[in-house]
């Protein structure tokens, strides 16, 4: 009898592992706040419902005297420049020196996994511990093709599905970048 409940619950859990999809959001091992500090251009996405229909998307980390990091999001949606402010906060940096946590209402706060991070701080691989969530941020709104073509490795490798990537619009945000970096 317990020989057929084993068997019976084994034979229910083998279809759901084989189901489920192994993604690694482990975040990286390194990594420096003050670095990451700054204006990154959101160059792909998942969808979700929050950033919908909007391009031209940005976020900026801005590390305050107390040692709070405000988090500004822009971009553009039917028409209308958007905003939201949020606030990060740092809650491991020795054992999860990658793991922030995020939010944009209140003290409800969301997983903000740097999964991947490029020796200069130029292009950053981010995440959640949902495999729903998936970001790729440059310091351009047009990356370096071989930083690009890292990222996407690095998002391959651990299980996530780049064809399901939103390239973003960043049309506006290059002619501003272009206009702002011109040599004189």
């Amino acid at each position: 009898m317990k020989s057929m409940f084993m068997a019976a619950l084994l034979a229910g859990y083998v279809p759901l592992v084989a189901c489920t999809k192994d993604f690694d959001n482990s975040t990286v091992k390194a990594f420096d706040l003050e670095r990451y500090l700054g204006e990154w251009y959101e160059i792909a996405r998942y969808d979700h419902s929050f950033e919908r229909n909007m391009d031209n998307t940005m976020a900026e980390y801005i590390l305050q005297d107390d040692g709070k990091v405000i988090v500004l999001n822009t971009g553009w949606k039917n028409g209308k420049f958007k905003i939201a402010e949020g606030k990060a906060k740092y809650p491991d940096p020795q054992g999860e020196p990658g793991a922030l946590r995020v939010s944009f209402f209140l003290f409800f706060y969301s997983d903000y996994n740097v999964m991947m991070v490029d020796e200069n701080y130029q292009i950053s691989l981010v995440g959640s511990k949902a495999e729903k969530y998936l970001w790729i941020l440059s310091r351009t709104p047009v990356p370096d093709p071989s930083l690009l073509q890292m990222v996407l490795d690095e998002a391959r490798s651990r299980g996530y599905d780049t064809s399901e990537l939103i390239w973003v619009d960043q049309s506006r945000n290059i002619e501003a970048w272009e206009e702002e970096h011109v040599e004189e």
